[in-house]
């Protein structure tokens, strides 16, 4: 199997960042169900490309991000995004915790056009739709406040490059991470994701299932809250 390349990523990613996370969430039925039909992949593709730098350097102090890449032709295969909480995102010394993974940042002037550039993207989903989380935010919320979690963002693989062991490789990084400073790793999953946390030793905490028929869905829209523990001390030293 592949050993793919895990980096961080800069701004200069936005447009592989884009065709990679477009592609993999159009692929999830209900996530498609939330823009206009006449929408395609494809505008929602050119779209993220304007977003993209604006929002990697968006809370650069908490925020992580990483990609995959085929060593072979350098391409850009599988991305993930994960919020530090706060109070665990700086170090002793002042420096940030895990600096490879944070985006470096840019000059005021290239800040602000990113902004402009953000701002003139056409990004609106459907307007009856725009609650079907808002369960799924509450139970997060709560999970959330319960103590300290690194929170797994965001994970998506091209689907032209599923089933290749991507997906894992990124979220071991975040286990290595979760390990050396003693935070457990919080998810919220979809169902094609699932698998991949449960198979690296994530636990499921929660569930919401919810009938998304009324909006021309199949019928279920599941969500699925998951936590990987750390092992203690003296557990990693047995």
């Amino acid at each position: 199997m592949t050993t793919w390349r895990i980096e961080g990523c800069t701004v200069a990613d936005a447009a592989a960042l884009a065709r990679n996370n477009m592609s993999a969430f159009w692929e999830d039925p209900t996530w498609v169900l939330l823009w206009p039909k006449e929408i395609t992949r494809e505008f929602l593709i050119r779209q993220g490309a304007k977003r993209y730098p604006r929002l990697l350097l968006s809370d650069r102090e908490t925020a992580r991000h990483q990609i995959a890449v085929d060593p072979t032709s350098g391409a850009l295969v599988g991305y993930i995004r994960w919020i530090l909480p706060s109070g665990y995102s700086t170090a002793r010394d002042g420096k940030p915790v895990w600096p490879e993974a944070q985006v470096p940042d840019v000059s005021d002037d290239e800040k602000k056009q990113f902004e402009e550039l953000a701002q003139s993207a056409r990004w609106k989903g459907r307007e009856e739709m725009e609650h079907i989380d808002d369960k799924n935010d509450a139970v997060m919320d709560r999970i959330l406040a319960e103590r300290p979690y690194i929170k797994l963002e965001y994970l998506a693989v091209h689907p032209e490059n599923k089933g290749k062991g991507i997906a894992t490789a990124l979220v071991e990084t975040v286990i290595r991470q979760a390990e050396k400073i003693g935070l457990p790793v919080f998810v919220m999953s979809y169902k094609a994701g699932r698998g991949v946390y449960e198979r690296l030793g994530f636990k499921e905490v929660d569930r919401v299932i919810q009938d998304d028929s009324q909006y021309g869905g199949k019928g279920e829209y599941g969500a699925y809250f998951m936590i990987y523990n750390v092992p203690k001390v003296s557990e990693r030293d047995a």
